[in-house]
């Protein structure tokens, strides 16, 4: 599929399993406000990103099962 080295995944993989932890926290934050709903957009920006670095973690994982299979 690509021509990523197995350290390259791993450290893409880590770097965005800290960015959603992240996330997931200023999400948590942000909701927490007294007045949530003054955070909407910023809330809904953070919720899709998440969606989106799931889908990025997903597509390396799978990038990393084929490498081992080869």
């Amino acid at each position: 599929m690509c021509d990523y080295t197995a350290e390259e995944l791993r450290e893409a993989k880590r770097q965005i399993d800290s960015t959603l932890h992240k996330l997931r926290e200023a999400i948590k934050t942000l909701e927490a406000k007294e007045n949530p709903s003054r955070y909407k957009s910023q809330i809904a920006l953070a919720k899709r990103r998440v969606q989106a670095f799931k889908i990025a973690n997903n597509l390396i994982e799978t990038e990393m099962r084929n490498e081992a299979k080869e």
